[in-house]
């Protein structure tokens, strides 16, 4: 059977971001300690269930640096003991100012090999209206110590769009992250999510509108790739050959286990989560999963959705290997309109979206999916 990539929810957060929407909350060393084992008795149960290897390991959250050395390899030791991990790539997200130089070492020893860390902007102004509380320093020590523990594969977060960014300013960030010389570089455009702090201080107001998020977007794909990042994805781009391989199993809506509280999982034809409840996950006890049901994945519209996420898209010869019956090759000719418009580009048996194209793709996408 294929591999699988398996992603791990970590819930836990100094302090919440005031734009963040994912599920996090403070933890004591007690809770931590206890979600340890809690996630190593779910790990174990999917194993039975589903024996596979596991081409990834993702560590998500949160910030799942704040576990800890001691618990992350506790966890590691647990998904290599029941999914084989030979040649995976094992990311873990963390905060530059959440991660220490010994930390990194010991996770090196226990097979991490990918870094991820949420840079976010190089401008202080902007750092601090975001409410992250790491500085440049912390950036650069973290970069610096992921290097000396022989982890190279580095990956650094900026947003776009946010209130008063400029060209300049974006630039600045890019330029910083140039002379970190680091690999893969992911840059999203600021959504203000309702319910969040920003969104209750009304934020949007002093946001760039849709034209001017679109400038720095198109902006931050043109500079990123004359400094050699490759753009692969909507918001990702790397030097050749070091894509997220993990994120790039969502992209091709490949099967993934997610545990942990707000996990999603997608497996044998279904989609699956745990609830945004910590408690309730912790209270979980025997072999079943308990997760809840999302309802059937991978048709073909959600197939072809999320490889045009992708800069080489949709391949019609593996598309109609995959879903026999002419679904697409009917995508191919809807799109004739927005290739000539610009938006969409089809070279061979390859269709995807410019980088023009990407800013306007949901919208597309609902007319070239559905008729």
């Amino acid at each position: 059977m294929d591999p699988i990539g398996v992603y791990l929810h970590i819930p836990f957060c100094r302090a919440k971001c005031p734009y963040c929407d994912f599920y996090s909350l403070p933890g004591a060393d007690d809770v931590m300690d206890r979600y340890t084992d809690a996630l190593c008795a779910r790990i174990r149960a999917a194993a039975a269930l589903y024996p596979r290897r596991a081409a990834t390991l993702y560590f998500g959250g949160g910030t799942p640096s704040l576990l800890g050395a001691a618990r992350l390899c506790k966890i590691i030791a647990c998904v290599r003991e029941v999914f084989p991990l030979d040649g995976a790539e094992i990311t873990l997200e963390a905060n530059p100012g959440a991660v220490t130089a010994g930390e990194l070492r010991a996770l090196a020893r226990a097979g991490v090999n990918r870094v991820s860390l949420g840079l976010q902007s190089a401008a202080a102004e902007e750092l601090a209206f975001l409410g992250r509380q790491h500085t440049l320093r912390d950036v650069e020590n973290a970069v610096s110590w992921c290097r000396a523990a022989g982890i190279e594969n580095i990956s650094l977060d900026l947003m776009l769009g946010l209130p008063r960014q400029t060209k300049a300013s974006l630039l600045r960030s890019i330029e910083y992250c140039a002379g970190l010389g680091v690999p893969h570089l992911s840059a999203y455009l600021l959504k203000i999510e309702p319910g969040t702090p920003f969104a209750l201080r009304h934020l949007e107001a002093l946001c760039p509108d849709e034209d001017g998020q679109a400038e720095l977007y198109l902006f931050a794909v043109e500079e990123l790739e004359k400094r050699g990042w490759r753009q692969y994805e909507i918001s990702n781009f790397s030097r050749p050959g070091l894509e997220s391989r993990h994120n790039l199993i969502y992209w091709d809506c490949r099967e993934y286990l997610g545990l942990g509280p707000g996990a999603h999982s997608f497996i044998e034809g279904n989609r699956w989560f745990y609830p945004r409840d910590l408690s309730g996950f912790l209270a979980l006890s025997g072999p079943e999963m308990a997760w809840e049901p999302e309802g059937p994945g991978g048709e073909f519209e959600e197939y072809a959705m999320l490889r045009l996420r992708l800069t080489e898209g949709l391949v019609l010869p593996d598309a109609a290997a995959r879903f026999p019956g002419g679904a697409a090759q009917k995508v191919f000719d809807r799109s004739e309109p927005y290739q000539k418009a610009g938006y969409l580009r089809r070279e061979g048996d390859r269709l995807f979206f410019s980088p023009r194209g990407f800013l306007v793709s949901n919208s597309i996408l609902a007319r070239i999916l559905e008729g």
